[in-house]
């Protein structure tokens, strides 16, 4: 079953949470969402992720509504993170250094190491103040991504028979699960991997167009024009975006977002419901028909096939290239 990527696998993803909205920070995308229930997919909208406030390492977020970026040994807190003012940057304790996870509740840090299934408590991250450090329950290691709000913890599972969800707890040592929910598909659709979760698996393949046959005794040259289609599924592409409000500054919109969300789904592993392709450099433009002039020789009862390559999720077409393909043979 296809899964949502982790996160030490995809730098500047994350989740954070503060006292009315919970985050999912795309960096990669170059924006975030915003919702007030992951379970109920409401009000989800999308923002700009400010340049100062990319590629990070860790997000997360207090109760006082201030965002943490953590690189390397430091981190930014800010107040806004499509903006780049009212910030300051901090050098991390070497206490509160290289761990998986960093989320902030009940007026305290938490950081989270899975390896050495711990997890750290502290007042401060600059100075490890009044810190302590406990064993994390075995049922809280294996969370995908892991955020705070002021008087519990999440965090998301990698997915079962049930789909994906996300716990909500108040003790990681205990393990004091309060409640089990599943996340809403037009969360997911966000989320890398999510998509084939939502859509279905994944293909890319080459896709049968037409037959030529040569019947007569003699050779022959076939000359004509193959009709095909040409760019992404414009209306398959607008389902991802749908039920969000596009809230930036222009500089992405919902088309354009729902291609880089494409692209990246198709560029991922089989793991993750992709086919492990880079249609990058493909036209990204909407799907148009156009037409290509041909020319080859049968040889005498020669029958050759014709093949477009495609893009897919589920058994909906996503994008059609350019290239095509002739084969002799009854398959690509």
């Amino acid at each position: 079953m296809a899964g949502i990527i982790p996160k030490h696998k995809i730098r500047g993803v994350d989740f954070c949470g503060t006292k009315d909205y919970q985050y999912i920070i795309r960096s990669d995308l170059g924006c975030y969402m915003r919702s007030t229930d992951f379970k109920q997919g409401s009000d989800l909208s999308i923002y700009d992720l400010h340049p100062a406030c990319q590629n990070g390492d860790h997000y997360f977020a207090d109760g006082l509504n201030q965002f943490y970026i953590i690189k390397g040994n430091s981190y930014r807190r800010a107040t806004d993170l499509s903006a780049g003012y009212d910030s300051a940057v901090f050098t991390l304790h070497p206490n509160c250094q290289a761990g998986d996870h960093y989320l902030a509740a009940f007026g305290w840090f938490y950081i989270i190491f899975q390896e050495k299934a711990v997890f750290r408590r502290t007042k401060d991250l600059s100075q490890d103040l009044s810190s302590e450090e406990f064993p994390l329950h075995p049922n809280c290691r294996n969370g995908l991504y892991y955020w705070g709000l002021p008087d519990h913890y999440n965090f998301l599972k990698p997915s079962s028979d049930w789909g994906v969800e996300y716990y909500k707890g108040d003790d990681f040592e205990k393990d004091s699960c309060v409640g089990v929910y599943s996340v809403h598909p037009s969360v997911l659709n966000f989320l890398p991997g999510g998509l084939a979760i939502t859509s279905g698996p994944t293909y890319a393949k080459w896709k049968y167009i037409r037959t030529v046959i040569n019947d007569s005794t003699t050779p022959v040259t076939w000359q004509n024009k193959i009709t095909k289609k040409v760019g992404y599924n414009k209306e398959m592409m607008s389902q991802i975006t749908k039920n969000w409000k596009i809230k930036t500054q222009g500089k992405i919109t919902a088309e354009k977002l729902a291609g880089l969300i494409a692209q990246w789904q198709f560029s991922f592993s089989a793991n993750y419901g992709g086919p492990s392709v880079n249609p990058e450099k493909e036209n990204w433009n909407e799907e148009t028909t156009v037409e290509e002039q041909l020319s080859f020789e049968l040889k005498p009862n020669q029958c050759l096939h014709l093949w477009q390559y495609q893009l897919g999720l589920g058994s909906d077409p996503v994008l059609f290239y350019q290239n095509l393909k002739i084969t002799n043979q009854p398959y690509a």
